[in-house]
């Protein structure tokens, strides 16, 4: 079958996910193809019992799942793509073939199957694939298709129904033990404990204090030039034999390790004795060892490595990366970005290999082509390394792209090309000099230098590196050619201190190679994983570091105490072998997910719910039975954290606080809120202390001497305020329900320095300043964004807070009289430079807005998250927000319905008098109808609200 005969078989209809895939697939096919989206999954499991077919009662109708009849998954069309599958029927119905172009791999497998299933198609049916979308591939794929592969949809459901036992198991659990809306999930958790344990080796590190000397010395040859110069920097690195201590010597305890035998710790003041007694030293060098350098080029993409490089290089978060590379994906620009394999096609080699040839001579072409083997475990070798689309390669100038979209392409088709090129070759050199001290001691100084004779691929591409005092493989140190024996002289002698620093928090790009390396979950999900750890807010971002909350450890210390295989990193390792056995026909779905549900089977633990959590022996123990047996569980002590002997964080439903314990046995401690963005490790003693010495609790201030109600000053989560103490029996509740007046604090006033008047001058606000000369009444007021004067919808703002209780009617007036402005009174100074924003290519800085701070480059425009701060903003963390809010684009604007048409003026007003009752009738019958429809949504979000997010492993 090839796309030249489509009238000899009538008319096909091609299906695809996307809408993006299907416009650019559909060209490449030409008449007698109608190609259509599916709009991703058509039919899942349910997000809500209320979705479930009233037929299934019970714990099915709770899952989704029939654990006890072989774990059948009740699968039901999703709400919102009801349309679009009546659609598909309806385009299938006039159809001749099905082709089902869904991408290749197990959600692309699953996909194709649940359209199958649901649309019952009566033609022929045929599975499309392709790695690429050019019109040669499109064609191919067309004129060769192939079956559903079975095993790929029953590995990929037996993966979906896991993750939703997991979910929907162990998700309750935290909400009766921690806070409501949590959830857990198979590779989700184990991240977010991954974070979690990485802030706990931060907070237990100390750090150490080591010093050495560094010099440069001179070899007193002139001239000097860049291939020889005349000095070189070295540094201490032994003293009578013993090698100075250095960073990698001391553990986290901030002492020198076990090994140390032979090391030397030099303090300040015995680096500076040395440093003294070196001065009138003559220096020699002792050796010069020099071995030849060679570097290989790295491998092409596959999905993980393209999202840490692109985390390094762009400032790309992974779900952004993977955004903009589905983009180019779709729109026939790159392979097929979700893959493991780093394996390149023949076309690929021959492609990338000519324009090596092309641009850089035919010096950088090694004689064979270069294969990479896979190092990613089970890797499926079908799919091709992520690289530039077609047979030939389309260099980054002659896409016609912009923006995020050309600097990825222009990332992978550097990656890909440097691929195909010849090893960079050089030399490294390593410099020892020596002298003795005037007190005796031998002293010696190590220098290390590189020279690159030929770069090779180097010329194309260099790779990134998560830490950024890392030296990069293109970098050059040069050292003055000498030889043993040559005399140097010390020009500069200094003392340098150290300190050992705790290990760094995690990235999106170090936290994805972290998961790969223990082969944890799958590649491909690693971006949704780390979406989902930050949304539900077990983690948030300052700069590019994760950083856990307070939260997180309230919830990982209880799935580790617990649950402890379930976040057991190699538990987790271990499922994913066996979900993977099963996708490859070596082992079956029902009996392991039984072994995993119930324990069913040899080595499953037959003791409590925490020696199945624990134990070990067989990884797959009783779900089921672990969160049944919740009685071990305390929740007040799994969200309980030391500081000292007599402070405690605690995390509680509404945000973490620190407390004190009462010296009064029954009497409740003292407590105070600590800021929800603040990290963990930062979270001293001292700090406890200073929090709980601010004002708390209710200030009492005096009565109100027109209502006699007491009023107290308190200090809320959103910040201090005043308010009203309304007699006992005043109703709370129900249409006569009184509420107390409230009203924040001014900028100018403190919690523990506001007094009655202040809180009476507070309370009467908003005040009258008077009427205006066609009777409406102006009103003085506070908001939001600041005080303001308010007639009718007319609002204007006031310069000063004082000016709400001083403006008079003729200010207010006056005010009234100048033209509004729509725009700023005038551009206030930026708070923050960041530089210049690699994509506008404009200046970027950060400026105070009516909603906060926020980035701008005069084009763009995109506010601060609750995790950034004006001061430690970076500017890669600047550019990173504004390209977020490019690719969301414009807000569109809701258009406003057009006013209907005046009704002819010819009615009868007996005509008119009925209409009006009749309308009258419908008004009410339809405000019945809304606020039984409001009723019937307002419990619908709110079983919604309980629904899991699980893992799509």
């Amino acid at each position: 079958m090839s796309p030249s005969s489509e009238t000899a078989h009538g008319q096909r209809l091609v299906i695809v996910e996307s809408p993006a895939k299907a416009k650019t697939i559909k060209g490449y096919l030409g008449p007698g193809y109608i190609v259509e989206a599916s709009v991703g999954h058509i039919r899942d499991l349910p997000s809500t019992a209320a979705e479930v077919p009233d037929k299934y009662t019970g714990e099915v109708r709770r899952l989704g799942v029939d654990v006890d009849h072989d774990f059948a998954p009740i699968y039901v069309v999703n709400a919102d793509k009801k349309s679009q599958v009546s659609k598909l029927k309806s385009l299938l119905a006039e159809s001749d073939e099905l082709f089902l172009a869904t991408d290749e791999d197990r959600e692309g497998e699953a996909i194709a199957w649940h359209l199958q299933q649901v649309l019952k198609p009566k033609v022929p049916v045929h599975r499309m694939v392709f790695h690429e979308i050019t019109k040669t591939a499109i064609q191919e794929a067309v004129a060769n298709p192939r079956e559903l592969n079975q095993r790929l949809v029953d590995a990929q459901e037996t993966r979906r129904i896991l993750d939703r036992l997991y979910g929907f198991e162990v998700s309750p659990v935290l909400w009766k033990k921690v806070m409501p809306k949590l959830s857990a999930g198979r590779v989700q958790s184990v991240a977010t404990r991954l974070v979690v344990e990485r802030e706990r080796e931060r907070i237990a590190f100390r750090s150490a204090s080591y010093w050495d000397l560094v010099s440069t010395f001179g070899t007193g040859r002139t001239p000097a030039d860049a291939a020889n110069p005349e000095t070189f920097g070295a540094r201490l690195s032994a003293v009578d034999g013993k090698r100075i201590a250095s960073g990698r010597d001391f553990g986290s305890d901030g002492r020198l390790k076990a090994g140390s035998v032979n090391t030397l710790h030099l303090d300040e003041q015995a680096a500076r004795a040395l440093a003294a007694a070196l001065e009138q030293t003559a220096f020699s060098v002792r050796s010069v060892e020099s071995k030849p350098y060679r570097r290989s080029p790295y491998a092409p993409f596959r999905t993980t490595t393209l999202q840490q490089e692109a985390s390094r290089k762009l400032g790309f978060g992974a779900k952004r990366t993977m955004q903009v590379a589905q983009k180019l994906y779709e729109n026939g620009f790159i392979t097929y970005m979700r893959t493991d394999s780093t394996t390149l096609s023949e076309t690929a080699i021959t492609a990338a290999r000519a324009q090596v040839t092309q641009l850089y001579g035919a010096d950088y072409l090694p004689d064979a082509p270069r294969t990479y083997a896979s190092k990613v475990k089970n890797a499926q070798e079908a799919h091709e390394a992520v690289r530039p689309s077609g047979d030939r390669f389309r260099t980054p100038a002659e896409t016609g792209l912009s923006g995020d979209d050309f600097r990825l392409y222009e990332l992978i088709w550097m990656r890909t090309v440097a691929s195909q090129m010849k090893d960079a070759v050089g030399q490294s050199v390593t410099v020892k000099v020596g002298g003795r001290s005037s007190d005796g001691r031998d002293a010696e100084f190590s220098a290390s230098g590189k020279i690159i004779t030929f770069h090779g691929f180097l010329k194309a591409y260099v790779e990134g590196a998560d830490d950024p005092n890392a030296e990069l493989d293109d970098r050059e140190r040069r050292l003055p050619q000498v030889t043993e024996g040559d005399p140097l002289a010390a020009e500069q002698l200094t003392p340098e201190g150290h300190a050992t620093k705790p290990p760094a928090r995690y990235t999106e790009a170090s936290l994805v190679k972290e998961l790969e390396d223990r082969e944890i979950g799958r590649p491909s999900t690693y971006a949704s994983i780390i979406d989902t750890i930050i949304g539900r807010r077990y983690v948030f971002k300052k700069g590019t570091a994760l950083v856990p909350s307070f939260l997180s450890f309230a919830v990982v210390n209880l799935l580790e105490k617990h649950f402890g295989r379930l976040v057991d990193y190699d538990f987790t390792a271990r499922m994913e072998d066996d979900l993977d056995r099963i996708a490859a026909g070596e082992a079956q779905s029902v009996p392991w997910l039984k072994r995993f549900y119930f324990g069913e089977g040899e080595g499953h633990a037959t003791g409590g719910a925490a020696e199945a959590g624990n134990g070990d022996g067989d990884h797959l123990g009783g779900l089921k039975e672990l969160v049944t047996d919740l009685g071990a569980i305390d929740a007040r002590e799994i969200s309980s954290f030391r500081i000292s002997d007599d402070l405690t964080l605690r995390v509680g439903r509404y945000g973490p606080y620190v407390e004190r314990a009462s010296t009064v046995e029954g009497e409740p401690g003292q407590r105070a809120d600590i800021p929800e963005e603040l990290p963990p490790d930062e979270l001293t003693v001292e700090l406890a202390e200073e929090l709980l010495a601010k004002p708390s609790g209710d200030f009492e201030l005096g009565q109100d001497p027109v209502s006699g109600n007491q009023l107290v000053a308190k200090d809320g989560r959103y910040g201090p305020y005043v308010t009203e103490i309304l007699p006992e029996g005043t109703p709370k509740t129900g249409k006569n329900a009184v509420k107390p007046r409230t009203a924040s604090l001014l900028k100018t006033m403190a919690l523990d320095t506001v007094t009655l008047d202040d809180a009476l001058k507070l309370l009467s606000l908003p005040r009258v300043v008077g009427v205006d000369p066609e009777g409406v009444e102006i009103t003085a007021q506070n908001g939001r964004y600041g005080p303001y004067l308010k007639r009718g919808t007319d609002s204007r703002s006031l310069t000063s807070e004082e000016q709400m209780f001083t403006v008079t009617l003729e200010e207010a007036l006056a005010i009234y009289a100048q033209p509004k402005q729509r725009g700023r009174a005038a551009a206030a100074p930026p708070l923050k430079e960041l530089g210049t924003d690699p994509v506008s290519e404009r200046p970027v800085v950060v400026k105070d807005g009516r909603f906060g701070p926020y980035v701008t480059d005069g084009e763009t425009n995109a506010t601060l998250r609750k995790d950034d701060e004006v001061e430690t903003i970076t500017p890669e963390r600047g550019y990173e927000l504004l390209a977020e809010k490019r690719a969301r684009g414009p807000v569109k604007k809701t258009a406003k319905k057009a006013p209907a048409k005046k009704a002819a003026a010819k009615k009868t007003a007996t005509k008119t008098a009925t209409a009006t009752k009749t309308a009258a009738a419908k008004t009410t019958a339809k405000k019945t109808t809304t606020k039984a429809a409001a009723k019937k949504t307002a419990t619908k979000k709110a079983a919604a609200s309980k629904a899991t997010a699980t893992d799509e492993g």
